[in-house]
């Protein structure tokens, strides 16, 4: 134990002897802007399996960004959110009731009874003369918006635009000289990078956590024009609206949606990217809404099988399931069957990027898409028109089934028995291959790959030409998609 004691001392007296210097840069200068924190990189001193484990400082991050975060409260019809909550509302006996007494008034308390007419969130001010980011959610159908900054002022504020596809809002309140956020580039930020959150919640004003950034470019159902950065910083109601720091102390995101059982975090939090949100603020402040190219088709992701049904090396790119007729793509000449692999020379990783990049860009915009077609690349210029809300496309597709004179066929090989329709060949029996992809009773066969098929001529040549890898273009209910069938 003495001996293990010794050489803990002589270790230290040398770190501090030989290594002030860097024990300075990474917890102190901060030269040339390079951030909060200089992590020790992985794999150096000849140990490539050596992990970076250096814990970053976010006091200096809070101390200098902090102030340009705020408090938004919300209600309808000019409630007074103070006069309704708080301590009030607990019984006196609760242990909590001095507690949050003591707090008031920079916590208020959720209202017992009608919560859909009051909201509370962050927001952060990326200009000195009162501009605000914020969620969409927290201010949207409420007439009365309280901003409460960090230095204990209170501003009404104004609604200049809200755009709830991608939950940005914005608001102004009139004054000057006011501290501000830096802008980052979500871009540059990494799966397991550090990031922080500052923010309200459940009303507790100047509330930090931190964490990682766990995913890049998530897509969530009904968000198809954001990529959301994806982490497990703590996020709770409040929250949102605030933003998400990289180390550098630079806005990355705006923390916007949590998934959860429970209604409380559970470790997975959503932000939106600050160049999509900024993009929005833009158009808001300039015009008051948001308009997002249109390129008219309907995607799937690019699974390994289908990449292979389609001669592609790797799974990647969006592939189109259906041109809605008379847009953009159809007008182009895109057909189904095309995989789109880049926009404007960007490549494409997953089909969920295609929308995101394509609503970036104005309607009127013409851009170059590069496409995989009959097992050729190809680039094709589309002009770019305007989203409105529409039906879904799908559904103006009659799903009546009229079938004709013909009889029904079997196609041993691949397990299906097919019968001959106006719409195509519906599939009525399956076994063998056809029964271990996702092929089902009902399912009308449209195309193999790029090949219309009407009969079983026609379909016994297309898969023969296909070989041993045969993409089938089915529709099933009103969507249409992809599936690939592997032939032993």
């Amino acid at each position: 134990m003495n001996r293990k004691y010794m050489l803990t001392a002589i270790l230290s007296v040398l770190l501090v002897a030989a290594g002030c210097d860097r024990l300075e840069q990474w917890f102190g200068k901060n030269k040339n802007g390079q951030g909060f924190v200089k992590e020790i990189p992985a794999g150096t001193d000849g140990n490539s399996n050596q992990v970076a484990m250096l814990l970053p400082d976010f006091t200096r991050l809070v101390d200098q960004q902090g102030p340009a975060v705020v408090n938004i409260q919300a209600t309808r019809n000019n409630r007074n959110i103070d006069n309704e909550a708080g301590p009030d509302a607990l019984p006196d006996n609760d242990p909590f009731y001095e507690y949050f007494k003591r707090l008031l008034p920079n916590v208020p308390q959720t209202p017992q009874a009608n919560d859909d007419e009051y909201n509370f969130g962050s927001g952060f001010i990326i200009s000195k003369d009162g501009y605000i980011l914020t969620n969409t959610h927290v201010v949207n159908g409420m007439n009365n918006i309280k901003v409460l900054l960090n230095d204990k002022r209170e501003f009404q504020a104004k609604l200049i635009g809200a755009d709830a596809q991608s939950d940005v809002a914005l608001l102004k309140i009139n004054a000057d000289e006011l501290p501000v956020v830096e802008l980052g580039n979500p871009e540059e930020l990494k799966v397991g990078e550090w990031v922080a959150a500052i923010g309200a919640p459940f009303g507790f004003d100047n509330s930090v956590t931190a964490g990682i950034v766990s995913a890049k470019g998530r897509s969530l159902p009904e968000e198809n024009y954001t990529p959301f950065i994806q982490t497990d910083v703590a996020i709770n109601p409040g929250n949102s609206g605030g933003p998400l720091f990289n180390l550098k102390g630079q806005v990355v995101g705006i923390n916007s949606q949590i998934y959860s059982r429970s209604g409380g975090f559970m470790g997975i939090s959503f932000a939106i990217p600050i160049d999509v949100a900024m993009n929005v603020a833009e158009q808001l402040k300039t015009s008051g809404k948001v308009q997002r190219g249109r390129l008219g088709v309907v995607i799937q992701e690019v699974n390994y099988n289908l990449a292979k049904s389609f001669g592609l090396d790797k799974a990647n790119g969006a592939l189109i399931t259906q041109v809605i007729a008379g847009g953009p793509a159809a007008k182009a000449g895109l057909l189904s069957g095309d995989i789109v692999q880049s926009v404007n020379g960007d490549e494409l990783k997953n089909s969920s990027d295609l929308p995101v990049k394509v609503g970036l860009l104005p309607p009127g915009k013409q851009i170059v898409l590069g496409i995989w077609r009959k097992g050729q690349k190809e680039e094709i210029k589309v002009t770019l028109d305007n989203v409105s809300p529409v039906a879904n496309p799908a559904s103006s597709a009659s799903s009546t089934i009229m079938p004709t004179d013909g009889t029904s066929f079997a196609e041993h090989r691949l397990g299906l028995v097919l019968k001959a329709t106006a719409q195509g060949l519906i599939i009525e029996d399956i076994s063998g291959l056809a029964a271990q992809v996702d092929l089902r009773r009902g399912d009308i066969i449209i195309a193999v790959g790029q090949k219309l098929v009407h009969d079983e001529k026609d379909f016994d040549n297309a898969v023969a030409a296909s070989g041993k890898n045969v993409p089938l273009l089915i529709r099933r209910a009103n969507n249409t998609l992809f599936i690939a069938m592997m032939l032993p």
